[in-house]
Parts: C-alpha cells; sequence; structure tokens
C-alpha cells in the first residue's frame, strides 16, 4: 500500500558539505553539484549562505540558472541564522531567493554556553519567530527553522520552540542531531512526540559522529511518515560534512527503496533517479579530492565486486543470490576509457587552436572565432579558478552558459 506521505531529499553538500575541516569547492564546482542534483531529481539544495559577501554572485548566477529552468524544478535554499539582522542581509544580496532555512541553537548546553547570556530560552523563541515573520514578508515562498542540537534540546521546550515557529509562519522543523549522538530508538521516540504536539513537517539532519547517520536519518523520516506528515533527509554526497560527515545520499536514497519494511510503500519522491548516481559521485570525489571508499554502498568500486568461490559462482548464476539493487540502477555498467595517446587539453595557457579541438571533441561548434575566444577566456579563468583541469561537465557547461559562468568566477571583496 502507497504512503501518501512522502521522504524528500535537501541535500546541503553545499553548505554542510562545505564546511568539512580542511577542504572546500570552487563556485563552479558548487554549481555544477547543484546541476547533478537537479538532473537527479533532487527536491532541493541548500546551495550556500547568502549572508557571506563571497557567495553572493554564485547565489544569484544560480538562481539566474533556476529563473531560466537549467536549474529546474529542484529548489535552491539558503542558510542563514534565525536573526532579523540576516534575513534583511539575505534578501538584499541575494533579493531574488525564495526559499531559505534559519538557524537557531535550542539546547541548554548550547543557549547557556555558546550563547553567554547573550539570549535565554524565551528571547530563541522570540528571535527566531521575528526572523521567520521578516523572511515572509520579504517575499520567501518556503521557510525551516533549524532547531540545533534539537537531539541534546529538552523535549517540551523544543515543542514550545517549533510551536511558535509554526505560528511565525514556518513550513517545517530542521531536527538537527547535530553531535551525531541520537540513536535510531532516541531519535524516532522525539520525532514522534515532537511530530504529534505540532503536526507539521519534519527535516531530519544527522551527522555520523557514531556511525549512525543513514539509519538515524531514516528513522526520524519514518517517524514523521507514520504521525501523518512529509519528512526531508538532509544529505551529502559521498556523505561528506563536518566532522565524521552527514548522511551519504546514495545510501539514504538506497535504504528507502531497498530496506525491509519499505516496499511497496512508495515512501521516496518519484522523481529522483538514481541513474545520476554513479557520475554525481565520481565528479564530487574530483572535485572534493577525497576518494570514494573501496566499501561505499553502491558506488565504491567493491560495491558489486565478487571474489570467493561461494559468492562468484552465486552472483554469476543469479544476481540477486548476493546483490540486492542492480548496478545499472545506479548510472554504472559502461568500461571507464583512459586515452593513453596524443591528448589536447584546455587550460589556463591554452591556445585557440588547442581549444577548438578539445570541444569538437566534445561537439560543441562556435559560429566564429570570436565566440570561441570568448570562451577559451572565460575556460582559462575557470582552471585558475578550479586550480585542477575541468572536467567535461564543466567545459560544456561554461560553453553553453557563458555569462553564467563569468558572473560565477567573479568576486568583488
Amino acid at each position: 500500500m502507497s504512503s501518501k506521505n512522502k521522504i524528500y531529499i535537501i541535500d546541503v553538500t553545499n553548505r554542510d558539505g562545505v564546511q568539512t575541516s580542511r577542504i572546500c569547492l570552487s563556485k563552479l564546482e558548487k554549481t555544477m553539484i547543484n546541476m547533478y542534483l537537479n538532473e537527479m531529481g533532487i527536491f532541493q539544495s541548500e546551495f550556500g549562505f547568502p549572508v557571506t559577501r563571497h557567495e553572493t554572485n554564485y547565489l544569484n548566477a544560480n538562481l539566474e540558472l533556476a529563473k531560466n529552468k537549467v536549474i529546474f524544478p529542484m529548489r535552491l535554499g539558503g542558510w542563514l541564522r534565525a536573526t532579523r539582522e540576516d534575513v534583511l542581509t539575505t534578501f538584499k544580496l541575494a533579493p531574488d531567493i525564495k526559499h531559505l532555512n534559519l538557524s537557531i541553537s535550542t539546547s541548554d548546553q548550547m543557549i547557556i554556553h555558546k550563547f553567554k547570556g547573550k539570549l535565554d530560552h524565551a528571547s530563541v523563541i522570540q528571535e527566531m519567530s521575528e526572523a521567520v515573520a521578516e523572511a515572509r514578508r520579504l517575499g520567501a515562498v518556503s521557510i525551516g527553522v533549524n532547531a540545533e542540537d534539537a537531539s541534546r534540546t529538552n523535549l517540551d521546550y523544543l515543542i514550545e520552540f517549533s510551536q511558535a515557529a509554526k505560528k511565525a509562519g514556518a513550513d517545517r522543523i530542521r531536527y538537527c542531531d547535530t553531535l551525531g549522538c541520537d540513536t535510531p530508538f532516541t531519535i524516532y521516540e522525539r520525532i514522534k512526540k515532537l511530530v504529534k504536539a505540532i503536526k507539521m513537517p519534519i527535516e531530519v539532519h544527522c551527522h555520523n559522529d557514531l556511525g549512525l547517520v543513514v539509519a538515524n536519518s531514516i528513522s526520524g523520516a519514518i517517524a514523521a511518515i507514520e504521525c501523518g506528515e512529509d519528512a526531508y533527509i538532509n544529505t551529502c554526497v559521498n556523505g561528506m560534512g563536518e566532522r565524521a560527515g552527514n548522511a551519504d545520499i546514495v545510501s539514504v536514497i538506497l535504504a528507502i527503496k531497498y530496506g525491509e519494511g519499505f516496499k511497496g510503500k512508495d515512501f521516496l519522491d518519484e522523481k529522483i533517479d538514481l541513474k545520476v548516481a554513479w557520475r554525481m559521485c565520481k565528479y564530487a570525489s574530483y572535485a572534493f579530492g577525497v576518494p570514494i571508499p573501496i566499501n561505499q554502498p553502491g558506488i565504491g568500486a567493491n560495491a558489486f565486486a565478487h571474489e570467493s568461490g561461494i559468492h562468484a559462482d552465486g552472483a554469476l548464476k543469479d544476481r540477486r543470490n548476493y546483490e540486492l539493487y542492480d548496478f545499472e540502477e545506479l548510472g554504472r555498467g559502461e568500461a571507464e576509457i583512459v586515452d593513453t595517446g596524443r591528448q589536447i587539453t584546455a587550460g589556463e595557457y591554452s591556445g585557440i587552436k588547442g581549444f577548438r579541438n578539445v570541444f569538437e571533441k566534445l561537439e560543441i561548434e562556435f559560429k566564429n572565432d570570436k565566440e570561441a575566444a570568448e570562451v577559451l577566456d572565460l575556460v582559462r579563468y575557470a582552471n585558475v579558478h578550479n586550480q585542477k583541469p575541468l572536467t567535461q561537465a564543466e567545459l560544456l557547461f561554461i560553453a553553453r552558459h557563458p555569462d553564467i559562468a563569468r558572473k560565477i568566477f567573479t568576486m568583488t571583496p
């Protein structure tokens, strides 16, 4: 029997993922992640920080891609603190933004030891409520309110906080297991009690400090579904994120599709297309400079590898003996070919002849040398911007959207 309520994916690679210590993404790489997520049918990408000024051109360029239906129907959502000042700055710097998540700490630990007397329990609610009302007044189409450290927040206070957010105009509450201290049992019970009290959709944001991030995310989402509300799970591509990371997007989707007890219930947003997963995860690995673990679910090199006699024999007779899902479903199966002969590449010092040769192989034709020279100039900037060779997908993006690319590469201190 199908569920009338759904689990949607809000990917936070371009917000929480890029907060991973010691690594970063260029603005072009963040844009490409958004393009892949959109192609995959993801509900929303938390694409950056609207109050952070070095993000301004990137954010507005991506909002332009959304306006032009290049990134569509995926929503682009910004993260900001739940303060009226941050809301005002957001709409000043990114006036076309429509989707927001406003965040504030709610646990005794953080109210006492982080705010240090600046805010108490009552003023946390007041500050959040004023921010939500202001965001709605300025034209926000959807608003999520983040309860940071929700897993360590007194449940009665969390309910009071969430009810105030709903009254102020929020669409959903983000339950943040900020320290990754929940278990599948505790998060299920807490979210079930929370949803019964507030009767609104829940966003589940979990961290992997105990290695439970996917299980916790699914358990929390199912609690909301069972209470008759939609659920939104926060993910990152390849499980990137602060400390031990966030919920891996592919693992979460596979768990909802193939986990025992979920079959036939159609919990998952039907727009999701896993065939994009292989290309997206490989790109993110290259962009972040972080290898995919050999045993990564669905995507790792050994995810469909069989060596022992019993397993190899069983898999050859019927893949269902030792494979829960098909590799083709993840976009795998095609041979990866590395050209070891002559190669002409496009870089920051490329000339027009070699550059045109590269794009001819990509089946991109330019009207004339002037148009080719303009795109070549952007490709040079992109190589400086990324500090690594461009992928075919990046080269194609620049050729197809040169004006957007120019905005993405531009940063004004």
